[in-house]
This record gives C-alpha cells, structure tokens and sequence, in this order.
C-alpha cells in the first residue's frame, strides 16, 4: 500500500532568493509604493499652487527630517521602479536572457538605483 507524501514544510526565512528575484520582488514592492503615494502627493502637491499660505505649509512639512526621509525613500521606489522596468522590458524583448546576464543586469539595476538615491537625496536634503 502506497501512503501519500506529506506536503514539505518551507521555511520562507531560509529560503534564498537570486538577485533577479530579488529585483523582480522589489519592482513589485515599489510598484505598490508608488501606486499608494501618488495621489496622496498630488493631492498634497495641488493645494500649494492655489494660495501661498498653503505653499508655507508645505515647505514646513518638507522640511520635517522624517518626511524627508520618507520622501526619499519614495525616491527610490520610484528610480528603483524605472530601472527595473527597463530591465523587464529588455527581458520581454529576448535580450539578456542569458543567466550570467541576467544575474549582471539585475545587480545593475538594483546598484544604480541605490547610487542614485542617494546622489539625489544628497543634493536635495
């Protein structure tokens, strides 16, 4: 008599991800980040062209360090987003299929959207 195997038991902290799926994970993060944020700093961006006491309150907020923080990290979603998206795209097209390409393409997008930010964010802050 054959007896059913037992379904494994993953152990999702130990399970170790390659670099593209990683980068395939964090476009879709960033993707909801971005989604979710949008209309909020629209919302928050259309009051200031309307009156300048409104424009005052912004540049307040802003200017708090953890709304900066917050800012950049919405940076990097959205330069981490676009880098990415390049990188599917180019996938989608048949180019860099290779894994050794791959594994570099992924470590490139995932690189220079940090570099970025942080360029970025310095010169804003």
């Amino acid at each position: 008599m054959q007896t059913k195997q037992r379904p494994v038991f993953l152990e999702i902290p130990n399970i170790r991800l390659p670099i593209p799926g990683i980068v395939s994970i964090l476009h879709r993060i960033s993707g909801v980040i971005l989604f979710v944020s949008l209309p909020l700093l629209l919302c928050f961006l259309a009051g200031t062209l309307s009156r300048e006491a409104a424009f005052e309150t912004y540049r307040s907020v802003v200017s708090n360090p953890l709304v900066k923080l917050i800012l950049i990290g919405l940076l990097w979603a959205y330069l981490h987003h676009s880098l990415a998206g390049i990188r599917f795209l180019l996938l989608d097209a048949h180019k860099g299929l290779e894994l050794q390409t791959a594994r570099a393409t992924a470590k490139l997008a995932f690189a220079s959207a940090l570099v970025l930010t942080v360029v970025i964010g310095a010169w804003l802050w």
